[in-house]
């Protein structure tokens, strides 16, 4: 097992082989999700606190459920209904929460290297569930699971990632995934949201969505991330849909065998098309089961544990 690490705090850092280990672990807990008992011993005693101060559906639910899986006491915090609203400090928040004994922190945050920082004073495991525009190890691991899963590889597929990419931690991290596993990533959006630079990341870059998507095995689709822009990027909705929304018209003009995905949440009718969201193509909701799979791998390794996952059923 190619896993020695304490944390989970981005994708970049990590080697293909410490890919590969966590999806592997992954397909070992999907099959555990499939028995009528979907529960295993690996981190009984142990707990799990999830430290959202950023707004969350799939990935709380996600880590939660993983933690519940593996037999963990899980903690939710609430930032609106916790002391950081009267100005304490998050150093103070989770030493305060590992003074209770708590075992593991999975932090979301909206400042980038928030989960760095708490490794500098916790002793407990972090695991990043995105931090700012910055990374989102756990989705860059769950696309790249799908990926494999149903396309059999990852070396030498064409991947476009097409959408607001500039403040997308979903995509910095699956670029760095990607590209670790051989395939070939192309990035597609309006010139200020994808510029010329993260060609330096050995990504190909272009702003003809015909081009993007032309060649594509996989299409994974980002939506816009209003909350961390300061300005205005593009003209208007209407006007990002019409040059970059992927439409069944040109979802025809795509391989017969091409995936396509999304982060979530979806906005239907701006970067996707209700029929396109929904079609055969679609891998959206199994995106978020092998989602579950990934954060149950990525919790079973980080605590360290040795004892394989069939004998802790």
């Amino acid at each position: 097992m190619s896993w020695t690490r304490k944390h989970l705090l981005d994708i970049e850092s990590l080697s293909p082989e410490e890919i590969i280990t966590v999806l592997d672990t992954a397909s070992g807990f999907k099959d555990v999700g499939k028995r009528d008992i979907k529960k295993v011993p690996a981190l009984r005693g142990k707990t799990v606190i999830n430290l959202f101060v950023e707004p969350s559906t799939r990935t709380r639910i996600s880590f939660e459920l993983a933690a519940q899986r593996l037999s963990a006491d899980v903690i939710n915090f609430s930032a609106e209904a916790s002391s950081l609203r009267k100005g304490e400090t998050l150093k103070d928040t989770t030493r305060n929460l590992q003074a209770l004994k708590a075992d593991m922190f999975i932090i979301r945050h909206s400042a980038a290297g928030a989960p760095h920082f708490l490794t500098r004073f916790l002793d407990a495991h972090v695991i990043n569930a995105g931090d700012g525009a910055h990374e989102h190890p756990t989705q860059a691991l769950l696309d790249t699971f799908t990926i494999r899963e149903k396309k059999g590889r990852l070396k030498g597929l064409n991947v476009t990632i097409l959408g607001d990419v500039l403040f997308s931690r979903v995509a910095r991290s699956n670029i760095w995934a990607l590209t670790k596993m051989g395939a070939k990533v192309t990035l597609c959006g309006p010139v200020t949201l994808v510029p010329k630079i993260f060609e330096k990341l050995g990504c190909r870059v272009t702003h003809r969505i015909e081009e993007a998507i032309e060649d594509a095995d996989v299409i994974n689709l980002l939506r816009i991330q209003h909350e961390r822009q300061r300005k205005t990027f593009f003209p208007s909705l209407n006007e990002y849909t019409a040059l970059f929304g992927l439409s069944k018209e040109r979802l025809a003009r795509c391989k017969s065998d091409v995936l396509i995905m999304h982060p979530g949440p979806i906005n239907r009718g701006v970067e996707i098309d209700s029929e396109v969201a929904d079609c055969d193509h679609s891998v959206i909701l199994e995106q978020v089961t092998n989602g579950l799979a990934i954060r149950m791998a990525v919790l079973f390794l980080v605590n360290g544990t040795r004892v394989p996952i069939e004998a802790s059923a």
